[in-house]
């Protein structure tokens, strides 16, 4: 028998799929790569040259997919990219299949669904490849990655940075807490609409890691219980890419939780984060968003840095023995 034709089963899953997974002192050294890679887009020895890595999107996106796909190339890797109705995936074929396959073609694979985060772990169980979550509907590492370089250039050492997160606990919420629990020190306030707060479980975990490191977060529901000092404001968009809200009324339970210059104004220095997209008068106002305090265009523009920090490592011998 030929061995080649021989059809191998699933091996243990391997990549980032959430931040939860990695240890402090990883994801500290992710976030201050990223920060190497922003200064310097060069400071590498192109690790995936001769590689190839699948870009896959099925939902929308600006800086994430513009972020990895470039990354790729900067480390030398020849990018196939894949849209919503590009694969089989679109006529019912089944996750494992597709996994199997891409795996015998592709050497890393990056995708965002927006659909529930086994699907990504079972394409790399049954490709054998890693894979990076792009985004799936319980976490968005790769923000949360980007979101911890950003306070690294802008603050320097983050340890006791106290962040004031106001909005949805929506993915970015779960990787921004995964993040910052694994920051010395640091204090998280969750400022979120009743209702749509973080997952108990995602906060339960977090929390855990966060009693190790030193950090502490909480999660209130009024808009007047907020911190006295505050080092950053954070918000993301009110509508998460890929879902939709069940209650037609929603936006009456986030208006409260509008980031104004009003709200800023209760803490002088604190700087101000986004995500991005935003939707100017929803979440945020302009003049707080394009203000001089805003750190979101950097934080854009920090996408592609930490898009490189992450492929680099899933890439290397690191990862697969986290």
């Amino acid at each position: 028998m030929d061995h080649h034709l021989a059809r191998p089963g699933p091996v243990p899953e391997h990549g980032l799929f959430s931040l939860a997974e990695v240890e402090p002192d990883v994801i500290g050294k992710l976030a201050a790569r990223s920060v190497e890679l922003f200064r310097d887009q060069h400071a590498h020895d192109r690790p995936l040259a001769d590689t190839v890595t699948g870009v896959l999107f099925t939902r929308t996106s600006t800086r994430t997919r513009t972020a990895f796909t470039v990354g790729a190339v900067r480390l030398g890797a020849v990018p196939v990219t894949y849209g919503p109705r590009d694969l089989q995936l679109n006529t019912g074929e089944s996750v494992a299949d597709t996994g199997r396959v891409l795996g015998s073609m592709l050497d890393l694979l990056v995708a965002r669904t927006a659909g529930p985060l086994e699907e990504l772990r079972e394409l790399s169980r049954h490709g054998g490849l890693p894979v990076v979550n792009a985004m799936a509907a319980e976490e968005h590492p790769s923000q949360g990655v980007t979101d911890l370089a950003t306070l690294h250039l802008a603050v320097g050492d983050p340890a006791g940075v106290s962040v004031l997160y106001v909005g949805e606990g929506n993915n970015t919420a779960v990787a921004l807490a995964h993040a910052l629990a694994s920051v010395p020190g640091a204090r998280v306030t969750f400022s979120t609409p009743p209702g749509y707060g973080l997952p108990e479980e995602e906060l339960t975990r977090a929390s855990r890691r966060a009693a190790a490191t030193g950090a502490t977060l909480e999660e209130v529901h009024d808009p007047a219980l907020l911190p006295d000092h505050v080092d950053v404001v954070y918000t993301t968009r009110w509508q998460t890419t890929g879902t939709a809200k069940p209650d037609p009324d929603w936006r009456e339970a986030f208006r409260p939780f509008h980031v104004d210059a009003a709200l800023l104004a209760r803490w002088p220095q604190a700087l101000f984060m986004h995500d991005l997209p935003a939707h100017r008068g929803d979440e945020v106002a302009g003049e707080v968003l394009d203000g001089p305090r805003s750190l979101a265009w950097t934080q854009a523009a920090m996408k592609l840095a930490g898009a490189m920090a992450v492929l680099e490592w899933v890439s290397g011998p690191a990862a697969k023995a986290e």
